[in-house]
């Protein structure tokens, strides 16, 4: 009986030296320092425009409202507008803050946000805003007034 049972205890020893050292490969394997941890703060975003009249006379002033809505949340993205005026003439502005000069960046403090676009002609008018956030992503956003005068 001492024999059978010294026999299973040698068996049983090497079962688990076996097991000890499987556990100890697999955990070396998933240990990988290759493997390391992705954080994203790139995320695309949509521009929601608020309906706009579609004619103006000239001296008159049309608010556009805008919310930028993301995919994600990176506290760090900071956005970005540009305009460029392609028909008529007219002069866009943040709130009462001094008029968008054509073609310049200019930083948005907000996500939800107004702009005001003044006629300063008498003929139709069109013009492309970009938005823009810190990792290159852009979005186009079109206007374009008829003339009323």
């Amino acid at each position: 009986m001492k024999a059978i049972f010294n026999t299973c205890k040698t068996g049983l020893l090497s079962i688990y030296v076996l097991l000890a050292i499987l556990t100890v490969s697999l955990t070396l394997v998933s240990c990988n320092k290759d493997d390391e941890l992705e954080i994203q703060n790139n995320f695309p975003f949509e521009v929601k425009v608020m309906p706009v009249p579609k004619d103006i006379k000239k001296g008159q002033t049309v608010e556009i409202r805008m919310t930028i809505q993301r995919t994600g949340y990176y506290s760090n993205t900071k956005y970005f507008l540009r305009y460029f005026q392609f028909n008529g003439q007219g002069k866009l502005q943040y709130y009462d803050e001094p008029p968008y000069q054509p073609n310049d960046l200019y930083p948005l403090p907000a996500e939800q946000f107004r702009l005001y676009y003044t006629s300063t002609s008498a003929v139709s008018q069109s013009f492309d805003v970009w938005i823009s956030d810190s990792f290159g992503n852009e979005k186009q956003i079109s206007v374009e007034f008829n003339s009323s005068d």
